[in-house]
């Protein structure tokens, strides 16, 4: 089969490798969608993973093409999902069911094989069944999706709500299709690219903010009346972003940091007198698996899917497994316009 091996950071291969053998556990799929997370990127370009050489990429969906022994209530021809995170189920936080934190975890994609390939073998203690009429590459989003729904629940919304939503990525605008479908009073989102801010106002935003171009600050409270929003979430791991979001926020608000900066976050003495008089609640959003494994955050994605959301308006790019590496030296070069990657391994058409 085909897959895209990581050797080292910046140097990623296509190439013929051997179709996995499964163990009695394990199910293999043909995987007909993957995409490309944004910690896949700073782990291509930069950083690397735990071991090398690796097929990368943890997004996906598929067709059960051969099931173990004990592959449980798995058939061969079930579409499916798969939780990337393979939990201890032994250290503190597995036994505590929050599954995110697990301090002994495997992970397909950055400790072990990925989905950039033609077929993955999966272990049936992470798989999902999905409805066959899903697109595959919707089934294939469950994944990011999951996480803008673990942040939602971190903040505690409810219908009604003001929520800014700080990067319109393709977390973002998953978290701006939730807000919008469970009845959000009002939804604010922020980026520097126009065309994400497009992105956002199709799905779902009710008012969208250019920070290269505007005092965020002041509109967002200009827009909520003086106020300030209820819910402020920052997906895009800028720091100059998630200090803007807690002046965001209203008087007993709170604050989800979600994006992955890799640098400090240093609030100034006014900032930290703000969170402390408006007693501002800032917590912080991992990963997305709670009990019963995986949790609701990946149960309820995917009967948003069932039910008729869409991934369509958030993919920017759909490509085949020959045209992943150059797509990386695209995006590490900088100034390369995406919202969310997807890859057919299996042909576009299949999918």
């Amino acid at each position: 089969m085909k897959a895209v091996r990581m050797y080292a950071p910046g140097d990623l291969r296509v190439e013929e490798v051997s179709i996995p053998e499964i163990e009695e556990d394990e199910v293999l799929v043909k995987v007909m969608a993957v995409g490309i997370c944004g910690s896949d990127i700073p782990r291509a370009n930069k950083y690397g993973a735990h071991v090398s050489p690796i097929i990368l990429g943890h997004e996906f969906g598929g067709i059960i093409v051969k099931k173990g022994e004990k592959a449980g209530n798995f058939e061969v021809g079930d579409h499916v999902t798969a939780t990337p995170l393979i939990p201890c189920y032994s250290c503190h936080w597995c036994r505590e069911g929050q599954y995110s934190l697990c301090d002994h975890y495997d992970y397909y994609g950055s400790r072990r094989d990925g989905a950039m390939a033609q077929y993955i073998a999966v272990k049936t203690s992470n798989l999902l069944k999905v409805d066959r009429k899903v697109p595959f590459e919707d089934i294939a989003t469950v994944d990011p999706c999951a996480n803008a729904l673990h942040a939602m629940f971190k903040a505690g919304f409810r219908p009604g709500e003001t929520v800014c939503i700080f990067g319109a990525g393709a977390i973002g605008l998953f978290a701006v299709q939730y807000a919008k479908i469970q009845g959000a009073g009002k939804i604010i989102t922020v980026d520097v690219w126009d065309k994400k801010l497009i992105m956002a106002k199709e799905a779902g935003a009710d008012c969208v903010m250019n920070s290269l171009h505007t005092d965020v600050i002041q509109e967002v409270k200009d827009v909520t009346g003086g106020i300030g929003a209820d819910v402020v979430i920052d997906f895009s791991g800028s720091p100059a972003a998630q200090k803007q979001c807690i002046r965001c926020a209203r008087k007993q608000g709170k604050v989800v940091l979600l994006g992955i900066s890799h640098q400090g976050l240093a609030l100034s003495e006014e900032e930290v007198d703000y969170v402390m008089r408006s007693e501002i609640e800032i917590v912080g959003s991992w990963n997305s698996f709670t009990k019963p494994f995986p949790g609701r955050d990946w149960t309820e994605s995917i009967k948003l899917y069932e039910n008729g959301m869409s991934a369509k308006g958030i993919i920017s790019h759909r490509i085949g497994l020959e045209d992943v590496p150059e797509v990386f030296k695209k995006i590490d070069a900088g100034g390369y316009f995406f919202s969310k990657i997807m890859i057919f391994p299996n042909g576009q058409e299949a999918a």
